[in-house]
């Protein structure tokens, strides 16, 4: 259980007001795609992971060479409907 004292530090820092604090745009740009990255990031992770989890329990996969076809069929068609 949390004593008196920390849960009042909680409090007064739970009640704090940040001041808002300008930046210039590059700086904002930079950083929303920072965070963006990270995000992408840890979708691509979590998806891994449920992957591997499923292999684990099934045993069963897909070779890398059909997802390789998939993905370079993808990009041909991408490529073909943007015209190069």
């Amino acid at each position: 259980m949390v004593d008196d004292a920390t849960q009042t530090q909680y409090n007064r820092l739970h009640r704090a007001v940040i001041p808002q604090v300008r930046v210039e745009p590059f700086v904002e740009v930079s950083v929303r795609s920072a965070v963006e990255y990270r995000r992408a990031q840890t979708r691509f992770h979590d998806r891994g992971q449920v992957a591997w989890e499923q292999y684990q329990r099934t045993g069963s996969s897909v070779p890398a060479d059909t997802v390789l076809a998939k993905l370079q069929a993808r990009l041909n068609a991408k490529r073909k409907q943007l015209g190069k």
